[in-house]
């Protein structure tokens, strides 16, 4: 699919004019992170090939690695069925998380 048809699938309404976006590794499948993308940092993730996000919190965009230099870059990205989550492919360079950890989801519930 284009980048037209990608941008028509997905349902940014539903969020407020944000969509998850689950991040994984490439090659193992690891999950890395989640953050949340807009119309516009999808549109820039499109158009650069690494990630950029929109932060709720700093209420701006951020392209991860632009301050670590622990880049993400796209390798395919894919929609759900109902269009309102991302999941991104990449190869990561560096640690995902900014507590230094490869994957934000290093904290396993033992049951």
């Amino acid at each position: 699919m284009n980048k037209e048809e990608l941008l028509s699938l997905v349902d940014f309404h539903k969020g407020e004019g944000l969509v998850p976006a689950i991040v994984q590794d490439f090659q193992n499948g690891e999950v890395l992170m989640m953050a949340y993308m807009n119309k516009e940092s999808l549109e820039r993730t499109l158009s650069t090939g690494t990630t950029w996000f929109w932060s709720r919190s700093r209420q701006e965009f951020w392209n991860k690695g632009a301050t670590s230099g622990h880049y993400q870059y796209v390798k395919s990205i894919n929609i759900d069925c109902d269009g309102d989550t991302i999941l991104v492919k990449v190869e990561q360079l560096g640690s995902a998380c900014h507590t230094g950890s490869r994957s934000c989801f290093y904290r396993k519930v033992e049951r």
